[in-house]
Formats: C-alpha cells, structure tokens, sequence
C-alpha cells in the first residue's frame, strides 16, 4: 500500500475501505461470532463501531496538531503503523491471537469482545496511519472534514456488513475462520511490509529506488 495521497471522497474511501473495510473487519468478527451470543456481538458492533468513529473524527481533525505535537514526519508514521501491524498480522498467521483473553469462569463478556477489537478495528494501525496521513496533506478544513466523512463512512459499511451477516459468522466453523484469520494474516503482514519499505523510501532510503 502506497503512501496515501488523495484528493476527493472518493479517492478516500476506496483508501479506507482497503485498509479497513469488510473483508479484513469480518474475520475479526467471525472469530468473536464462535464464542458470543448475537446479541452481544451485535453490541460489540455498535459499541466499538462508536468508538471507531470517534477516534478516526478526533485524529483526522487534529491530526496536523498531533503530528506537530509529536514531532513525527509521515514517513515515520508509516513506519511505525506498518511495524505495528505486522506483528499483528504474524500473530494471526502463528495462531497468536494478540489481545485475546482467556475466557473466565462466566464465560466471554462484552469488555472481553471490545478489548479484542482494539488493535484490528477501533485502532487499526493501518487506519489510523491512513487518516493521519490523509488529513494532514493540505491544511484545510474543508480537506480534512472530507477525510473523516470518508472513513465513517467506511466504518458504517462494516457495521452494516456485521449486523447482516452475524448470524452466518456465528454458524461459520471454527476451523474455516482460523483457516481464513492465518491466510489473512499472511496477505496483511505482506502490507505491513510495503507500509514499511514507504517509509524507509520516503526517508531516502537508497536501496529502495529500484522498487518503484
């Protein structure tokens, strides 16, 4: 995945939707359909869905403020978004679900299924690193409102996708979404590594040149 650049909604969404749309948000979901009833996941949607839309709305809107804040260049935080997320994606592939708890005595509740989400959803390295960048391309109000309309929106696809599909996902075998999570996996670590070679490219990294 290149170093985002884009300059309508459009643009925006597809960015958004390839980074966090159904087909990556789904698995996360399938895996908490095995062990929680449809009415729980359905709360777990909305609650973290919620939570999704507020974090992206704050970090594109500030995100000039943060990055200066921070003293981070984009380039560094791609760096550190594609690093974060490959030890995520590796996880996945090695079977070590990274945040994952085990189940007490009650069983799975609702704080367990949000926690789970955190790092693949409501804080989507990959996510946050996209409406960083996004937003922070021009200065302007207008932009960086466009940005965020264009990453709740894909958020709202997601909720939409969970909540009609739940009941499938919870009839899904076991075996069939730890299949799916370990080939996933794979396909993201391989994006947390070109997330990466941006940022090292961007930093004028030599020995890049040729790959582009």
């Amino acid at each position: 995945m290149p170093v985002m650049i884009t300059l309508t909604y459009s643009a925006a969404f597809i960015t958004f939707f390839s980074v966090i749309g159904p087909p990556k948000v789904l698995l996360a979901f399938a895996g908490l359909a095995q062990h929680h009833p449809r009415g729980d996941l359905r709360t777990i949607a909305l609650i973290s869905s919620a939570g999704a839309v507020v974090i992206g709305v704050a970090t594109g809107f500030l995100s000039p403020w943060l990055l200066e804040l921070f003293h981070i260049s984009t380039p560094a935080l791609a760096l550190a978004g594609g690093i974060i997320f490959f030890l995520y994606a590796i996880g996945l592939v090695l079977g070590l679900h990274i945040g994952t708890e085990a189940q007490g005595e009650d069983g799975p509740d609702i704080t367990s299924g949000l926690r789970e989400l955190l790092v693949p959803y409501v804080v989507s390295p990959l996510a946050m690193t996209a409406v960083l960048i996004e937003a922070a391309e021009r200065d302007d109000w207008s932009w960086r409102g466009t940005v965020v309309a264009a990453f709740i929106s894909v958020i709202a696809v997601d909720l939409v996708c969970v909540l009609l599909l739940g009941g499938l996902l919870q009839r899904t075998h076991t075996a069939v979404v730890e299949l799916g999570a370990r080939l996933i996996g794979l396909l993201l670590a391989a994006v947390g590594v070109d997330l990466v070679l941006d940022g090292l490219f961007d930093l004028g990294v030599a020995t890049l040149s040729a790959r582009k």
